[in-house]
């Protein structure tokens, strides 16, 4: 089942390729959806891609890399015993994402005196 902003979004696609103009197709989801409906800019944002030509009715994947990579060739290379500092500078991940790592994986909250 869909969730009711991507039903939302499917619809008014089905309304842009009915050519609705944009005031129509606000209408008709203001009456079927009241105020559980989109806000005008988000309906407005939509209406604009799908009438550029755009197919897909979810998110864009958003820019950058993920906070944290757990991957198990990242898990393995850390050593408990060496600092967050060290284990960044060994492994060549951000400390940050060794420190969650640590924190979430190992369940560890101080992994040396040196942090």
């Amino acid at each position: 089942m869909l969730s009711g902003q991507m039903e939302q979004r499917v619809n008014l696609k089905f309304l842009v390729k009915l050519g609705k103009t944009f005031t129509e197709a606000y209408a008709m989801l203001k009456e079927v959806y009241g105020n559980e409906r989109l806000s005008r800019t988000q309906i407005f944002q939509w209406f604009k891609r799908f009438k550029e030509g755009h197919e897909r009715t979810e998110d864009d994947p958003r820019p950058g890399q993920p906070l944290v990579s757990k991957k198990d060739d990242n898990i393995e290379k850390i050593d408990r015993r060496l600092s967050t500092r060290g284990l960044a500078e060994i492994t060549g991940i951000d400390k940050e994402c060794v420190r969650l790592i640590l924190h979430e994986l190992f369940n560890m909250r101080k992994n040396c005196a040196n942090m």
